[in-house]
């Protein structure tokens, strides 16, 4: 399984993605409040009933928004488990180390992060709306790129390990207490634990 597979492919005209990364700096730059679908047919170059035609709504522009987000960090998992096929712990150690580096540069989850401060909050709702689908396929994609391995764990051991990783990569994401390498080796280490496989060479801090 891959993790473009969970996800549906993306449907629309030749605006909408465009039309979706416009809304992505906007948000970033100004607030969630300040994205209409004038302003971004202003910024893409297009009609505002264009807009309407390849988004929909605004609830859909922010879902779309949070989607194709989701599907950056899901190909970087995928890319990282690609690199190591026959060692777990050092696949889940890249794979937490480059999503949490990415994160740490992201314009839409600064833009969230300033709005739990109080800066903006009419984006919140619409991702607590959406957080249950989204731990949802990323448990997907990790469960599906871990079952390849053949680790010693039956399905409901796994879904409680993959819970593990994903929500505690998703605390660090918003609240890091470290640096993405020394997040990634602490989850690297637990999973030589619960996987009773050797430390891998990534992890430097743990043995």
């Amino acid at each position: 399984m891959t993790a473009m597979s969970v996800l549906p492919v993306p449907t629309g005209g030749q605006y909408r993605q465009p039309i979706i990364t416009a809304a992505i700096e906007l948000t970033a730059k100004s607030g969630w409040s300040a994205v209409t679908m004038a302003r971004l047919a202003e910024l893409v170059g297009v009609s505002r009933q264009t807009v309407y035609n390849e988004i929909g709504s605004k609830t859909a522009l922010a879902e779309a928004m949070i989607s194709h987000e989701l599907r950056r960090f899901l190909a970087v998992v995928s890319t990282a488990f690609d690199r190591h096929p026959a060692d777990l712990v050092e696949a889940i150690y890249d794979a937490v180390r480059e999503v949490l580096e990415l994160a740490d540069d992201n314009i839409l989850l600064r833009a969230i992060a300033s709005a739990t401060h109080g800066t903006d909050n009419e984006f919140l709702p619409l991702l607590t709306t959406r957080a249950g689908t989204l731990l949802t396929e990323a448990k997907a994609v990790l469960r599906g790129r871990v079952r390849s391995y053949a680790p010693p764990l039956d399905d409901g051991q796994l879904t409680v390990v993959m819970d593990l990783v994903v929500r505690t990569v998703l605390s660090h994401v918003m609240q890091p207490s470290g640096t993405p390498a020394e997040t990634a080796d602490g989850l690297a280490w637990v999973a030589t634990r619960v996987l009773g496989t050797a430390p891998s060479g990534s992890m430097r801090t743990r043995s």
